[in-house]
């Protein structure tokens, strides 16, 4: 609140509106700051119409990302996105082409890479303090099958049919929504129409500090495999116990499996002479986070000594953000990229999307990361993008 003035909230439930304008409001009381005027907009097609606002935060059900992401960076403003990009590898190829082609600073909420140990856990690994890299590890936790399937009267004042979207019209229940009472975790993270789980809702922080760890972030696996329990009744229908392995054009393995006190949530690095693993921690992000099987510590290595011998000047060193948020609004300033621009959001995203194809159809996917398509296979290229209801689509 130094270098900005927060005067917007936007929401489809006038409920959730009025406690984010009273959140600001708090906010700025707490910290004596004068107070702000906020307005609150029900449709963020006003926001974004506004000329007097420079920039937005995104931070809506995953279905909506892309669409108000394209749509923002052509107004004209700048982006802080929350994960993931997109529900389809299509959409976030759109997007990323929209915010390339305007010029306007993107920022993806993948704030571990402005998290101390995840940075410098990626630049030992790319220094070659465990030798050549071999395998990597990405471990997340898992979201509960179940879900009341009851349908029940839209709260009055909700946009709901705005609120689906680009996705086909489903009758209302609070758990395919967000609780009306409370921020706990909502039911739209746990509902395939609306995002593909935990492979994306965590997986892109993981996937994407594998990425930066391996120096792919432009990039992504020739081959993936995947594997996972579906849920066959109850209104939540996202993957639970999962394995996927990738292979990469060096010849890297990826794998992605399901976190458990043997193998503690996180990011674990292999190579030749050693092994690292990173994680948060018992940190948690918000009142909504998972149930984790977590490590105290937040940074390990097979031997104590890769840790703590000092990097050397040519040694891999990366960018560096200490505030994930004060970055954003640095480079809105500076014009500069930030620490996750949109291509390697998207491409975060990607590798997440690439395994919930896989583990749909269940068997070993070629792919092509530099024309993102499936090698002479219709049946997965199909799973690219999806259907959007008119007017919502891009």
């Amino acid at each position: 609140f130094d270098v900005c003035n927060m005067v917007a909230v936007c929401d489809l439930d006038p409920n959730r509106a009025k406690d984010a304008k009273t959140l600001v409001e708090n906010f700025c009381e707490k910290n004596r700051k004068p107070k702000p005027t906020v307005t609150i907009y029900e449709n963020y097609e006003d926001v974004l119409a506004n000329k007097d606002i420079d920039a937005v935060i995104v931070c809506t059900p995953d279905h909506w990302h892309a669409k108000i992401a394209v749509d923002a960076v052509r107004a004209g403003k700048d982006i802080y996105l929350e994960k993931p990009t997109s529900l389809t590898i299509e959409e976030g190829r759109l997007m990323s082409n929209a915010v390339n082609a305007t010029g306007r600073v993107f920022q993806l909420g993948s704030q571990q890479r402005s998290s101390s140990q995840f940075r410098v856990a990626c630049e030992l690994v790319r220094s070659g303090r465990i030798g050549k890299l071999k395998l990597v590890e990405v471990r997340l936790p898992g979201d509960p099958a179940g879900g009341n399937t009851t349908e029940m009267p839209i709260p009055a004042g909700f946009n709901y049919e705005k609120w689906l979207g680009s996705t086909p019209y489903v009758y209302y229940t609070e758990d395919r929504v967000h609780p009306q009472k409370g921020y706990g975790r909502p039911g739209w993270l746990r509902c395939e129409q609306f995002g593909a789980g935990m492979i994306t809702g965590w997986g892109v922080h993981h996937f994407d500090i594998a990425h930066w760890g391996m120096g792919m972030e432009y990039s992504g696996p020739v081959e993936v495999y995947g594997e996972a329990e579906f849920a066959h009744s109850g209104l939540w229908d996202v993957h639970g116990e999962y394995h996927t392995e990738m292979k990469y054009a060096d010849g890297v393995i990826v794998r992605g499996c399901t976190d458990s006190p043997e193998k503690p949530n996180g990011i674990y690095f292999e190579g030749t002479d050693g092994w690292i693993f990173v994680c948060r921690g018992r940190y948690t992000v918000t009142a909504s986070d998972p149930k984790t099987n977590s490590s105290s510590q937040a940074l390990q290595a097979s031997d104590p000594n890769i840790l703590t011998e000092p990097l050397g000047e040519k040694d891999v060193h990366l960018y560096v953000s200490e505030d994930q948020h004060g970055n954003f609004l640095d480079c809105v300033k500076s014009r500069q990229l930030t620490v996750s621009p949109a291509e390697v959001a998207h491409r975060s995203c990607s590798v997440c999307l690439l395994q919930h194809i896989a583990m749909k159809l269940r068997r070993k996917l070629d792919w092509d990361p530099i024309n993102e398509r499936f090698i002479n296979d219709d049946e997965a290229n199909a799973m690219l993008s999806r259907p959007m209801r008119a007017p919502y689509n891009i």
